[in-house]
């Protein structure tokens, strides 16, 4: 089962996005296998959906919430509620937390670890956020 990262579900939904062909590949392997979005994914999607300096083609809100919705019917989709806080985030990751932006990241890669399956992800510097023990938590998308 994967955690689809926020890049990874904008990537699939917006046929302008310049790893949409990549992850369409990989979601067509994935999808059979389990596929997961949780509060901050969604949010996140949303979000960039929304906004102008980032997707072309914006959307109002209420349309992304449509299109994530559209999305989340495909085959094999579970959503994850999210059980863990920041405290609760393993030591070993918040040493290797390299600055704000990887703050939510952290949570996500605990989120999956704590479900026992993977965040897949685009962003090949998630990694760094891994120990031996969570190197196979983490599913990088190959561009």
């Amino acid at each position: 089962m994967a955690l689809l990262d926020v890049n990874v579900l904008i990537a699939l939904a917006w046929p302008n996005h310049v790893h949409h062909d990549a992850a369409h590949t990989w979601f067509s392997r994935q999808r059979s296998s389990g596929w997961a979005t949780c509060s901050i994914t969604e949010s996140g999607f949303v979000r960039i959906s929304s906004n102008p300096a980032v997707v072309r083609q914006t959307v109002t809100p209420k349309e992304a919430v449509a299109l994530l919705q559209n999305l989340k019917q495909q085959e094999s989709h579970l959503f994850w509620p999210l059980e863990i806080s920041m405290g609760e985030v393993p030591e070993d990751i918040l040493e290797r937390i390299q600055g704000y932006r990887q703050v939510t990241d952290a949570v996500l890669l605990a989120t999956a670890i704590q479900r026992r399956g993977q965040l897949a992800t685009l962003d090949s510097g998630l990694a760094r956020l891994t120990t031996e023990s969570s190197h196979e938590s983490v599913c990088i998308i190959p561009v």
